[in-house]
């Protein structure tokens, strides 16, 4: 009889938690509100570069987010004006759980799980909503590291980690980084191949209608890069030299599929 009840309750508890995760996608999905993102950061290493960075940041790094998607979905003629809402949260007690290596399908679904759990205490902060998307930006010392381990975006659980360097002439590019990221979070996919880092074509070039098609003058965000010449593509130094693609802006619901 109690066994029974209590599979009940567990029943109704999921039940509830599904619908409410249902609810929420359909309202992110219709773009009829700002999607409210919180920014958390940390210190992926125990420099005192990055500590001093950490200690000094301020939601001024991350200025250009907001002004780069409401310029884009002004683009594509979307009647929000402000799609992300960006707000800077306080830095967790501990780091998200690291990735698995690849090729272990049971390990990679057990961090997903251990990932957003671990997401939903961390954005509980007293005073403050809770976001609908969580990135967590790693942050470490330039002069330490000079290649970072690939960021990552997930659309369910809307939980991002971006790993970026702890230097204030690295924010504009950090931002590239963390727009993309944030755009997987809500359906975008990568347009570059992963062998080479090469914009795909046509989906991942700013223009693929350009003459001539090289060098691209912007880059496509979910590409990351500009192809300049054949087998060449550089990171754009900022947002201001990115765009959201046709196919990416079907991909998050800001033109019909």
């Amino acid at each position: 009889m109690w066994k029974r009840i209590r599979v009940g309750i567990l029943l109704a508890v999921l039940l509830v938690v599904a619908g409410s995760a249902w609810l929420e996608n359909r309202r992110i999905a219709s773009w009829r509100d700002p999607v409210y993102v919180g920014i958390f950061p940390l210190a992926a290493d125990e420099s005192r570069t990055t500590r001093a960075y950490l200690d000094g940041l301020t939601a001024e790094a991350f200025r250009g987010l907001e002004p780069f998607f409401a310029r884009e979905a002004h683009r594509w003629g979307m009647a929000l004006s402000t799609p992300f809402r960006v707000e800077l949260f306080p830095s967790p007690a501990a780091l998200p759980p690291p990735a698995p290596l690849p090729g272990n399908p049971l390990a990679t679904v057990w961090w997903s799980l251990r990932l957003r759990w671990y997401a939903w205490r961390a954005s509980d902060v007293a005073g403050r909503l809770r976001p609908h998307v969580r990135l967590f930006i790693l942050y470490h010392d330039p002069t330490q590291e000079t290649h970072l381990d690939h960021s990552l975006g997930l659309s369910k659980g809307r939980v991002g980690v971006v790993n970026a360097f702890a230097a204030r002439a690295a924010d504009d590019q950090n931002a590239i980084v963390i727009a993309h990221e944030l755009l997987h979070t809500v359906g975008a996919t990568d347009k570059y191949d992963p062998a080479t880092d090469a914009p795909l074509y046509p989906q991942g070039y700013a223009d693929p209608g350009q003459r001539p098609l090289l060098p691209q003058r912007r880059a496509e965000i979910m590409a990351g890069r500009r192809a300049i010449a054949p087998g060449t593509q550089e990171m754009p130094d900022s947002l201001d030299e990115c765009l959201i693609g046709e196919a990416t802006a079907r991909e998050i619901g800001w033109l019909p599929r």
